[in-house]
């Protein structure tokens, strides 16, 4: 079975025009809840590229996703395997493990699922703002990417 997602990215206008703002933001340590700025080195140009990302983190365990599929940062992660998240001016190295198809609908059903539910209007901000419904987990799953995050040792 192929781990990779075959659906296009479609990522919101809104989502292209309020990322550059959340990056700044966050650069100026400004905390926004799980959002962390994420460097990963570009595939094709080996440059480091940051992006800010909801990391979630449930049971000592981290993880990333990507709403919209393949988008570049998806690329570059899968390619680099490594990624760099800085929260409030520090720096941890971190190595990436991405889910196949059968351990993404349990990442939506056990983890981000009860996670959201834990959150006053969690289920519906990721309803609204991704277009993922929680209460279905195989179709969460279909067509996202997830990889969890490990220290370096």
């Amino acid at each position: 079975m192929d781990s990779h997602v075959d659906k296009a990215a479609r990522v919101p206008r809104s989502v292209s025009i309020f990322s550059p703002i959340l990056k700044f933001l966050l650069a100026a340590g400004v905390p926004l809840g799980f959002n962390r700025l994420v460097t990963i080195r570009g595939r094709k140009s080996g440059l480091p590229r940051t992006a800010a990302i909801a990391v979630l983190e449930a049971s000592g365990r981290r993880w990333v996703w990507a709403p919209w599929g393949e988008v570049h940062w998806v690329r570059n992660l899968r390619a680099a395997g490594t990624a760099t998240i800085k929260m409030r001016g520090r720096n941890e190295e971190v190595r990436a493990t991405e889910l196949d198809p059968t351990e993404r609908v349990a990442f939506f059903r056990d983890t981000l699922g009860p996670f959201a539910r834990s959150i006053r209007f969690g289920v519906r901000f990721i309803r609204i703002v991704d277009g993922v419904d929680l209460n279905d987990p195989v179709e969460a799953a279909e067509g996202r990417v997830v990889f969890e995050l490990h220290p370096f040792a």
